[in-house]
């Protein structure tokens, strides 16, 4: 690696490779500024390197920062060098940590934009969206650098920290959303729990995706900046009778994404691990401890970095409709429906919109939750249950469940507890899908298919025992645009499982 060095060309040695507990990572030498200087004065330093290829995933700038500091400002750059087809080139993130250190576990955390803005800075009574507002103390901060991708040139870069001087202001008592809204008791209520705004890589300000929620039929929204929970006090005033707001996180590792919903507000999840280091498992209960759940996000994309690696032994629902439907989500279905064949332990599906800017659609596609009213703690319990189905909009409502025997009935994620030869009717009802299939799945695969009327409101029933299907659920899918392949998805339910309640979750 090329020393970094400062304004002036002198280098600045690197104090090499250390191990975090995680992934390894670089420290580079320190930076430091005067040991004071007049109120309202400012200090800026350079520093300037190059990263090679297979550079550690995290490269740590010390910055020496003395007393009565008001401000850190910090803004970088880089060259993004022209690669032949099939190459990587360079994208460099960027985050902070301050004197508190660097440990897993973020207790030095103080911001992170990946690379999704060039500059941030820090004072007590505010921050760039992402970063934490609070007071600049004396100590050692780390800029952390994230080498996404790296030419083959390596990754010239260049990081420009300017500290202000003078009275630190007051920082302001972070309001929270609250855990409750004014609900339908028990009812069916639409969701979508994987959203970013400018907090993070997104377009819109919170109260763009609050009105956008409100105007997709939605009930609940869940928070989940990529590696920061700075948007968690950013809601005051959005919330409402109408609209259940709750906070997370999309963990952003480079072996996958995870979103954290419905954490407590204020937690933050560390991201700084690989499948390799097998820490995954430990944030999992950290996510489940702040009262969270932990759902693996589009676990089959093909972005660097997005596929998941850790497995969904940790996980508490899956996401397997991400945006508007795809290949990528028509793989992620067929995975997880493998999954379903004994009803032990199974992981329930979701489907969020992944919403970034206009003009994707906040609540396409949306979970519908069976729960006992609009509140965190019911809407989390009806997720983990698998009370829940997918539609593409607030159009698309189901009906599905199974009843047989004594007049016995299940619903969409639990158990009709009855013998194995016992006749089971199916019953679906669907409205606002005109043009769609509905389609009955089963362990063996599609057992029953039925066109719905033009108005795209009707009833489709089918006869099975648990013999002959293990479980069912139902698909409602638009025609195919490609023969031999299905059509997108319009609306999905979790499935209803068949036979003795020895094979209850």
């Amino acid at each position: 690696m090329t020393g970094p060095t400062s304004e002036s060309g002198r280098t600045i040695g690197r104090r090499g490779l250390f191990v975090t507990g995680a992934a390894a990572a670089l420290t580079l030498g320190s930076v430091s500024f005067a040991n004071a200087a007049p109120p309202g004065g400012e200090e800026t330093r350079t520093v300037r390197g190059t990263l090679p290829p297979g550079s550690p995933d995290y490269v740590y700038l010390p910055v020496e920062v003395p007393r009565g500091v008001r401000e850190i400002a910090v803004s970088y750059a880089y060259e993004r060098t022209p690669v032949p087809p099939g190459t990587q080139g360079n994208a460099l993130d960027i985050g902070i940590f301050d004197e508190r250190g660097t440990g897993l576990g973020g207790r030095g955390f103080r911001g992170w934009s990946g690379g999704a803005r060039s500059e941030f800075f820090i004072r007590a009574d505010d921050a760039t969206p992402g970063y934490i507002a609070g007071p600049v103390r004396a100590g050692t901060w780390n800029i952390v650098l994230g080498p996404y991708t790296t030419a083959p040139e390596g990754l010239p870069y260049a990081v420009t920290i300017t500290l202000r001087y003078g009275a630190p202001g007051r920082t302001p008592a972070a309001v929270h959303p609250p855990e409750r809204a004014r609900g339908r008791g028990r009812a069916w209520y639409r969701g979508d729990c994987h959203l970013h705004s400018v907090y993070s890589d997104g377009k819109r300000t919170p109260a763009e995706i609050a009105a956008a929620a409100r105007a997709a039929g939605l009930d609940f929204i869940n928070t989940s900046e990529h590696n920061t929970h700075a948007a968690h006090s950013a809601w005051q005033g959005l919330w409402g009778d109408d609209l259940l707001i709750l906070t997370g996180e999309e963990v952003t590792t480079r072996n996958g994404h995870v979103v954290a919903v419905g954490t407590e507000p204020g937690t933050f999840v560390d991201w700084r691990y690989r499948a390799r280091e097998n820490r995954f498992g430990h944030y999992a209960r950290e996510i489940r401890r702040a009262g969270g759940l932990v759902v693996p996000a589009h676990p089959h994309a093909t972005c660097i970095g997005c596929n998941w690696k850790f497995g969904f032994g940790d996980a508490d629902a899956v996401e397997v409709w991400n945006g508007p439907y795809t290949p990528e989500d028509e793989v992620a279905l067929a995975s997880w429906d493998s999954t379903l064949t004994s009803g032990r332990g199974w992981t329930p599906a979701m489907g969020s919109s992944d919403a970034h800017r206009e003009p994707q659609l906040v609540g396409m596609p949306q979970t519908v939750v069976r729960a006992d009213d609009l509140t965190r703690e019911a809407i989390l319990d009806g997720i983990r249950a698998g009370h829940s189905y997918i539609t593409e909009s607030s159009a698309v409502s189901l009906t599905f469940g199974a009843s047989g025997g004594r007049a016995r009935h299940a619903g969409i994620g639990d158990r009709l507890d009855v013998d194995a030869d016992t006749p089971v009717t199916v019953r679906l009802e669907v409205t606002g899908a005109p043009g769609c299939t509905a389609h009955f799945v089963t362990d063996q695969g599609t057992l029953h298919t039925a066109p719905l009327p033009e108005s795209g409101a009707g009833t489709v029933e089918w006869r099975t025992t648990p013999h002959y299907a293990t479980y069912v659920r139902a698909e409602v899918r638009h025609a195919p645009k490609v023969p031999t392949l299905p059509g997108a998805l319009a609306a999905m339910t979790n499935p209803v499982f068949l036979g003795p309640a020895s094979g209850r979750r």
